[in-house]
């Protein structure tokens, strides 16, 4: 079992920056290497679509939508992913999701609203 806790959404004007942690209960990119973890988002009447993830071997993947504004990061001594979020749009309003995928398994965070006002 994998529990993920997550922090730092909130209310920031369009340009303005924000940044998400989510912290997993265990080491997430150890073992299978298909394992890894990363953020998603669901607007309002919209489907859950990928915002960025990173792979046991460090690569990341960003939907196109975010490329050049948003960075994730992981810490593997803290179990800890960070999206740095710059540049930010009304388009990015949405709730964010903290996922892990850890032996075969999906894992959520319960998720944390980020506002964009324009």
């Amino acid at each position: 079992q994998v529990q993920l806790v997550e922090s730092g959404g909130g209310l920031v004007q369009a340009g303005g920056s924000l940044r998400l942690s989510c912290a997993a209960s265990r080491s997430i990119f150890n073992g299978n290497a298909l394992n890894g973890m990363g953020w998603y988002r669901q607007a309002p009447g919209k489907q859950r679509e990928l915002v960025a993830t990173i792979t046991k071997g460090g690569s990341t993947n960003y939907a196109d939508s975010v490329k050049g504004r948003f960075a994730l990061s992981r810490d593997n001594a803290k179990n800890t992913v960070n999206l740095q979020m710059n540049s930010l749009k009304p388009d990015d309003t949405a709730v964010y999701y903290c996922n892990a995928y850890f032996n075969l398994q999906n894992y959520w965070g319960q998720g944390t609203q980020v506002t964009v006002s324009s």
